[in-house]
């Protein structure tokens, strides 16, 4: 699949405002998302395919460390292999800013989302119970810690 990622500016927010409401029981607002963009820490990044945004992920990086905060695939496009572009494309902007580890929550139920974080080297780190407050679920915590080496096992597959 041909997938392009750029920084998400401004005008891409009413989008990624519509994939939050599609792919979140909690979706982030509009204004949280223009928040972001002025959050000197975070790195926001969307994926287009022929100039329309089909996912988005965002992430903070400080003290060498990458927190994912949002990952979001267009419903029509899951099983293709976006999730993967887009992880792996945030991996490689985490080691141009400097951060060397990655971290994430994810619901414990998400099994199709653990799975692909698993795949590209997260290990669990424990659980926050009753993190999400739409169904009182824990979140599992999840690291990379060394994500360049993800980067190039991923390249020598």
């Amino acid at each position: 699949m041909d997938v392009a990622f750029r920084d998400m500016t401004r005008p891409d927010v009413p989008r990624v405002a519509e994939l939050e409401k599609i792919c979140f029981r909690t979706p982030w607002t509009e204004s949280a998302l223009c928040d972001e963009l002025r959050n000197r820490l975070a790195r926001y990044q969307v994926a287009e395919q022929q100039g329309d945004i089909i996912a988005y992920a965002g992430m903070w990086v400080f003290l060498g460390e990458a927190h994912i905060t949002n990952v979001a695939v267009a419903p029509e496009y899951r099983r293709q292999g976006v999730g993967r572009a887009i992880m792996l494309h945030m991996m490689r902007t985490a080691l141009k800013n400097k951060a060397n580890a990655m971290t994430l929550e994810v619901r414990e139920t998400n099994i199709a989302a653990q799975t692909l974080y698993f795949s590209l080297g997260f290990e669990k780190a424990g659980a926050r119970k009753g993190y999400y407050s739409d169904t009182g679920e824990a979140a599992w915590i999840l690291w990379n810690t060394d994500i360049a080496a993800t980067i190039d096992m991923q390249l020598s597959k």
